[in-house]
């Protein structure tokens, strides 16, 4: 039985854009304590030749399965080169869609964690660069932060638990 998509392997084994990127005008971070997949991108931000704002460049880092790192792996590929309000509208069945199928519904949350680091990592840069916010990025950045806090207040016991052990 087939688990994952040719194109899931592929970009687990041969992963695009993997690393940090050197003064970045945004990073983004999403994670979720439950699962352990964290993702975290770097972008930087140039303009094409029409003068609008592109993502020039992006890298990820991302700790997590084959889905978290392929969804990564992938989302830098779809939006490098793309216009910032291009790159905010990727949700999360464009990659699941480009991922192939079947992608396990236990592996869904890969596809949204990848999104959410973007959203996150072009809200940083407007934040850093004074540029208004565009609204649904601020509900969806409000909402983001929301479900971590409850992550992690519902399962604080438990990391706290693991740091001791860590610490021995």
């Amino acid at each position: 039985m087939k688990i994952y998509s040719k194109e899931i392997i592929k970009h687990f084994k041969n992963p695009k854009n993997v690393g940090k990127i050197k003064d970045p005008d945004g990073v983004g971070e999403a994670g979720n304590l439950i699962c352990g997949d964290v993702m975290k991108l770097y972008l930087k931000i140039g303009k094409n030749k029409e003068g609008e704002k592109i993502i020039k460049d992006i890298k990820f880092e991302t700790l997590g399965c084959v889905v978290a790192i392929a969804n990564t792996s992938l989302l830098t590929t779809m939006i490098k080169g793309k216009k910032l309000e291009d790159a905010l509208k990727i949700e999360k069945e464009d990659l699941i869609k480009r991922l192939g199928q079947p992608l396990p519904p236990i592996k869904i949350h890969c596809s949204i964690l990848a999104v959410d680091a973007l959203k996150e990592a072009i809200y940083d840069y407007y934040l850093k660069n004074k540029i208004p916010i565009p609204q649904e990025l601020k509900k969806e950045h409000q909402g983001i932060i929301k479900t971590r806090e409850e992550i992690e207040k519902k399962y604080k016991g438990f990391t706290i638990f693991e740091e001791e052990i860590l610490r021995k």
